[in-house]
Order: structure tokens, then sequence, then C-alpha cells
């Protein structure tokens, strides 16, 4: 008899408290089920803990749990209020956007500070239907881990009325060094041999494969570099 009840308890639970819950997130807004930035990405594991603990446990009261689920909710309005009224307070509950491409050009510390390799922000570009690096004016790792290109001017797709000839071609570009270390399967794919890849390092002043952190080959056997320590840090722009 006690686990009939405490079934029923589970069933009436879930009838309630799911409609309750979709109420909620519904009142949050897109933010907590979309972008999902730090704070709300904790509110929703919080009630996630809530709703899991109240439907499985028939102890747990359940007026509480309903409670704690509207207080959740209300608090994460008032922070994102407040977020939005303080500037500060922003950039404490949230993660600013990281620069990790400038000029065609990976920013190696940005990178390792945010835990992203290169073959990370390569997947994201593909993503992006970005096959060059060369053509990345500036891209950014947001606050919720998405990455956004700026290409360089001559690289952005036409609009419709621009266009008075032929769109360009799309190219691609293939890695034959990736931190330091030559990629001879991807040179033999392309025909290339790894005494070409150096003849082409030494007319950029590259004797060491190993300065280069990335380097790349496209369908014309142009080789872009991007170096592990460039002679000068570009100025970088600010993103607020």
């Amino acid at each position: 008899m006690e686990l009939i009840m405490d079934s029923l308890k589970v069933i009436l639970r879930v009838i309630t408290i799911l409609p309750l819950l979709l109420f909620v997130t519904l009142y949050m807004g897109k933010r907590s089920i979309g972008e999902l930035p730090v704070f709300d990405f904790l509110v929703i594991l919080t009630l996630g803990s809530v709703v899991g603990a109240d439907i499985a446990d028939p102890d747990v009261h359940h007026f509480p749990t309903v409670v704690a689920i509207i207080l959740i909710a209300l608090l994460q309005k008032l922070i994102a209020w407040w977020k939005i009224k303080n500037h500060k307070v922003g950039r404490l509950l949230s993660f600013e956007p990281t620069l990790v491409i400038y000029e065609g050009q990976f920013h190696i510390k940005n990178m390792r500070r945010i835990n992203f390799s290169i073959d990370d922000i390569l997947q994201m570009l593909r993503g992006k239907n970005v096959f060059q690096l060369e053509d990345v004016h500036f891209a950014l790792i947001e606050a919720n881990g998405e990455l956004s290109v700026k290409l360089n001017p001559n690289k952005e797709p036409l609009k419709t009325e621009d266009i008075q000839s032929v769109q360009p071609k799309t190219s691609i570009e293939y890695p034959v060094i990736i931190d330091g270390r030559v990629q001879l399967k991807a040179l033999e794919l392309l025909g290339l041999t790894e005494g070409w890849l150096r003849n082409e390092l030494l007319q950029k002043d590259i004797t060491n494969p190993q300065d280069v952190f990335y380097a790349a080959v496209n369908e014309h056997n142009q080789l872009h570099v991007s170096l592990r320590n460039p002679l000068q840090e570009p100025s970088l722009p600010i993103f607020h």
C-alpha cells in the first residue's frame, strides 16, 4: 500500500512540477535555454537538482520545492536586470569575448588561456564556411563558447545587389604544420614533400618548423604561416 501511495505521489508531482518548470523557463527567457551564460547555466543545473530530488524522493516535501523553483526564477531575473544596469556586475558574472585570430594569425596566449586547441578553432571556422585562415580579419570566442568571425573585406560574401559577375570560387587550405609538427600525410596527399615545405619556409625567413604554430597550403600550393612567437604582437581591437 505504501508503495502505491509513493507512486501516486511521484505521478502527481510530475503532473504538477513539469508545467510549472515550463512556465518558469519561458518566464526566464530564451537566454536560459539558448546562449547559456555562466549564471544561467548554474540556474539550469540548480533547477534540475531541485526538480529531480522532488520527483524521485516521495519523502521530500512538495510545496517547498515549488517555492524554491519560483525563487530561483526570480533570482535569475534579478541578476539579469542587475547585469544590464551595471556593466561591472555583468563582467563578473559572465565570460568576456576572447580574441583567438587576428589578421590571419592565431592569438596563442588567448587560446591557451581558454583551453582551445588549433583543431577546435579550425573546426569552428569550417562550421562558419571559412576554410582559409588568411581570410580571417579577426575571430572571437563568445561568452557562450561560439565562434564569431569577421572576414577580410575582399572575402566577405557578396550581396545580391553587389553581384555583377560570377561569384568567386570558394577555396580550402590543408594544415601542413600544427604546433611545430610537420604533417607528412597531408603533404603526401597534396603531392608535396617536406623539402618543398622547408624551402617555402626559408623564403619566409623561417629556418625551423618548430617556430611555426600553424601552416597551411591552399589548392594553388600557396603557404600561409602563423608563427608561434610573432616578432610584434598586433594591436588588438577593443570589444565591449
